[in-house]
């Protein structure tokens, strides 16, 4: 009922409420300031991880097996639009990682990286996760997108389980910025705040993609490349990293694995 509901209306207002489920969850995690002041570094590194084999496995399964697909009746290689949307998609996030003044999770506030500032660590973590965000929301944007282009590769239900599965990864993301801020003494409310926050950008950067692809249908394979390539940029050099910094590495492993079976699921079982 649910399905058939989604497919009646604007492939616009399906992106919108996909990226406001993915920024729920995020919120939803952030929320776990309430409960716990500390979060275990072992169920920490297992949780980032674990978003990085949802991440993984949506470049794939979501994002590049459609995008080849997609380019078989084109004119140009099967192989052209895929390599070089998702070079692309790697060459934007390590512009904006280079520039943007940001710190990953665990990092002292002098390994901050982007443009030098005075920002406080509370606003650089913050946009360290929003940065990561900007992929997600983009990749779920160009999934309903191709979806309204009816195209053979492309299905509604495969669209809301790349949703669900970003949706179930930000939760630890939400929980791994809010937490952290509150250990350090900020207010619960205001680590709340700060964490659901960065979950914002998804709903924006993902009209932003649904716009585009139905705009230009036949970028569709380049942009489904790109936001594989941003995502995969984000996975190396951001949250296995992080998750191997306390050198929990079977945990944060086995939680890659777990992560990356579910995303697989999700899309081969539902889309």
């Amino acid at each position: 009922m649910v399905m058939e509901w989604l497919s009646q209306i604007n492939p616009i207002i399906q992106t919108l409420i996909a990226t406001g489920f993915t920024w729920f969850l995020t919120a939803l995690g952030a929320g776990m300031v309430f409960v716990f002041k500390t979060v275990n570094k072992k169920l920490l590194d297992g949780m980032l991880g674990f978003a990085a084999g949802v991440m993984i496995a949506a470049s794939f399964w979501s994002l590049l097996a459609p995008a080849l697909e997609m380019s078989e009746s084109s004119s140009v290689p099967g192989w052209v639009p895929a390599v070089i949307g998702f070079l692309l998609g790697g060459g934007f996030l390590w512009t904006i990682d280079h520039y943007l003044p940001h710190l990953h999770i665990g990092f002292p506030i002098d390994q901050a990286e982007g443009i030098r500032t005075r920002w406080h660590r509370s606003i650089l973590l913050v946009l360290a996760i929003t940065l990561h965000n900007i992929p997600e929301g983009l990749a779920v944007g160009f999934a309903f997108g191709a979806v309204s282009a009816n195209l053979p590769s492309a299905s509604l239900a495969g669209a809301v389980a790349l949703a669900i599965g970003i949706g179930i990864q930000n939760f630890p993301e939400g929980a791994a910025v809010s937490v952290p801020l509150r250990r350090e003494g900020m207010s619960r409310l205001k680590s709340f705040w700060y964490g659901q926050l960065s979950g914002f950008v998804e709903p924006v950067a993902g009209v932003i993609g649904v716009a585009a692809v139905i705009m230009v249908k036949s970028l569709l394979p380049y942009a489904l490349s790109f936001a594989a390539g941003a995502m995969i940029y984000v996975v190396v050099e951001e949250l296995i990293p992080e998750s191997q910094l306390e050198k929990n590495t079977h945990i944060a492993t086995f939680g890659t694995m777990v992560g990356f079976a579910l995303m697989m699921l999700l899309d081969v079982a539902f889309g």
